[in-house]
């Protein structure tokens, strides 16, 4: 079965761009699809405050893993490019979250689906409305973009995704 996931993607330590690409190419390694992907946005840091800015954008993959194997993979991806968590939204080489995994429900201990904090987060909205038209009735029935895009201060593009940038993230 093929299921489909959104999967966000954020980094703020030199080289950003690099830790994007290598966190991309890992997820196509691991025989995903990216079926499509938002423009790349810098954006400032929220929580703690005290870091550089980050680069975010949004993937939506195909993927025949379950969720719970997804997460592993996304782990080892952050573990892979040294991801080290030291403050609680700290400074971080690469962070993969899994937003929506079709439109299951899950609440574990390790897991929470869809992601608690997605309708409270302009630099995940903002990149998800982007590419709204590529996600499923139902997904979008989970996100309230209408609140988000009130208050998208500290979220602006960075690279066009049709740009010099991002599509240089899928070139091998």
């Amino acid at each position: 079965m093929s299921n489909k996931v959104v999967i966000s993607l954020g980094t703020n330590i030199e080289p950003r761009l690099l830790y994007l690409k290598n966190a991309v190419q890992s997820i196509l390694d691991s025989n995903i699809t990216i079926e499509d992907f938002s423009s790349i946005y810098e954006t400032d840091p929220i929580g703690y405050e005290e870091q550089d800015n980050f680069l975010n954008m949004i993937l939506i993959v195909k993927t025949s893993l379950n969720p719970y194997k997804l997460l592993e993979l996304t782990q080892r991806i952050e573990i892979e490019l040294e991801r080290e968590r030291l403050v609680r939204w700290g400074p971080r080489t690469i962070d993969l979250d899994m937003l929506l995994y079709n439109n299951e429900y899950e609440n574990s201990d390790v897991l929470t689906i869809p992601h608690p904090r997605i309708n409270e987060r302009a630099f995940v909205l903002i990149p998800l409305y982007e590419i709204k038209s590529s996600l499923e009735d139902n997904q979008l029935s989970i996100i309230n973009f209408e609140n988000s895009l009130l208050r998208d201060e500290g979220v602006k593009i960075w690279k066009l995704k049709d740009g010099e940038g991002v599509l240089e993230l899928f070139e091998s």
